[in-house]
């Protein structure tokens, strides 16, 4: 069954499933600048646009766009600054 979240006042909304592929999400984000935290090991990839992140234990911001991912540990917290709205999905693992 499909699950749907809202975030930040809707200004980040996603759908959740899990299928063959396991847990994860498909959302998008309006421009603005977020702070989440992760519970798994989490890959985000950027469907569309770009998304500025800064993630745990590096110094500055780094940008990702279209095509690209980065990886979140699990239990940690990690920053993301948007500036054109962007799409994104997230695949969850316990790894």
């Amino acid at each position: 069954m499909l699950e749907v979240n809202e975030y930040f006042d809707g200004q980040v909304k996603s759908i959740a499933l899990t299928n063959a592929d396991g847990p994860l999400t498909m959302g998008v984000m309006a421009v603005g600048e977020y702070e989440f935290s992760t519970s798994k090991d989490e890959e985000m990839t950027v469907v569309s646009g770009t998304l500025q992140v800064l993630l745990p234990g590096d110094p500055a911001l780094r940008s990702f766009h279209k095509g690209q991912s980065f990886n979140v540990p699990a239990n940690s917290v990690f920053q993301v600054k948007v500036e054109e709205e962007t799409a994104y999905l997230c695949r969850y693992s316990d790894q």
